[in-house]
């Protein structure tokens, strides 16, 4: 089978969505595939809409030998009228990774109109969806209510070289033995994030707690901005550290050696979530979108509701001031990563639901609707 995958930018990107095309990728290559990447540059909303009358995009996606298109569905302005297109002039199916909806995100209204009418086209433009979670196949569903085929496949956390295994006396060493409580974010600097939640909080909670901040600097000046004041607003140089980009060697040791991971943002489904409690780490996430499909609230974490900086501050105190708790968490993350699926049991199965999708558009029978 030849797959086609349209992406934005390069597959080498850091982030949670970029990580699992990878792992798709990987997949459909170990089992004998053959897979040809499309990819358009990261530009504006409005220059991605004209993608799609763009003649010489047009010809190249036409003149694709493939048997399945694969489309990120972060590119839907990109192909939400031309997909119509391709559809007609090609019998090849075209299957969508969906790891959250734009309109799921928070913008202004007149945006999030807009947003929502170009993803509803998209969708209702594909022929299935790939889906990261039931927590992201719902939204689909609301947004284009379709009996068309679904998978979900979630992602995993097996990929961080980690060897050995923490085990449960270094959770219960770091967990009692420490004096101050190290949280820990990891993600984009953007304002979906919520790092500026967790700097209100922990401005609540004293000089006790610190933080270290994983992620880039360089995506999002004015955030970035408001974040720097912030702190200084706040007076929290002393309890706060941004350590930047770091390799995967950096960040298993930076989650070795904190108490609590803290990001409280709308995730399709929330990797950095799964690494965190496979390295014992009680997770501090959002009520919201797919988190509570990872996170137990009460047992590995604690959900708060979006913006709810005071709660987030009432868990790092009751974490800092309880560490017999903490210990329970951290043992109850642990052991919530240990029962989750590996990347190639969920790539695997992914690989061979594509199969049948090809297989059957090409002898034109339906394919039945799997949810995962």
């Amino acid at each position: 089978m030849h797959v086609g995958l349209i992406i934005y930018g390069s597959l080498d990107a850091l982030s949670g969505g970029y990580l699992y095309d990878r792992m798709l990728v990987r997949a459909l290559e170990e089992a004998g595939h053959r897979v040809t990447l499309f990819s358009l540059p990261w530009r504006s909303y409005p220059r991605h809409l004209a993608d799609n009358w763009r003649l010489d995009w047009r010809a190249r996606l036409l003149a694709a030998p493939v048997d399945l298109w694969l489309q990120d569905e972060l590119n839907h302005p990109s192909l939400f009228w031309f997909n119509r297109t391709l559809r007609k002039r090609r019998p090849t199916p075209i299957v969508s990774i969906v790891h959250h909806l734009r309109s799921s995100e928070a913008h202004p209204r007149p945006l999030l109109h807009l947003y929502r009418q170009v993803e509803r086209a998209y969708l209702a433009s594909v022929d299935a969806s790939l889906v990261n979670s039931h927590t992201t196949l719902s939204t689909v569903r609301a947004l284009a209510p379709t009996h068309r085929p679904a998978h979900v496949a979630y992602p995993a956390a097996d990929h961080l070289p980690a060897f050995p295994e923490i085990d449960a006396e270094t959770i219960a060493a770091r967990a009692l033995l420490a004096n101050r409580l190290r949280v820990l974010f990891v993600g984009n600097l953007i304002p979906r994030k919520g790092l500026h939640f967790l700097l209100d909080a922990l401005a609540m909670v004293g000089e006790e707690i610190e933080l270290t901040v994983v992620g880039s600097l360089d995506l999002s000046n004015d955030y970035t901005n408001l974040l720097r004041q912030k702190i200084n607003t706040l007076h929290l140089h002393p309890q706060v550290r941004f350590v930047g980009r770091v390799d995967d060697a950096t960040l298993v040791s930076l989650y070795r050696s904190h108490h609590v991971f803290a990001a409280p943002s709308y995730e399709g489904f929330g990797i950095a979530y799964l690494e965190a409690q496979r390295f014992g780490l009680p997770v501090i996430a959002l009520t919201i979108g797919a988190a509570p499909e990872v996170v137990i609230d009460g047992h590995t974490g604690v959900l708060v509701k979006p913006g709810d900086s005071a709660a987030i501050a009432a868990a790092l105190q009751r974490l800092n001031g309880d560490r017999s708790l903490l210990l329970a968490m951290g043992l109850a993350a642990r052991l919530r990563y240990t029962l989750h699926p590996t990347w190639n049991e969920n790539m695997n199965a992914a690989v061979r639901w594509l199969e049948a999708i090809a297989t059957c558009a090409a002898h034109k029978r339906p394919v039945l609707t799997n949810q995962g």
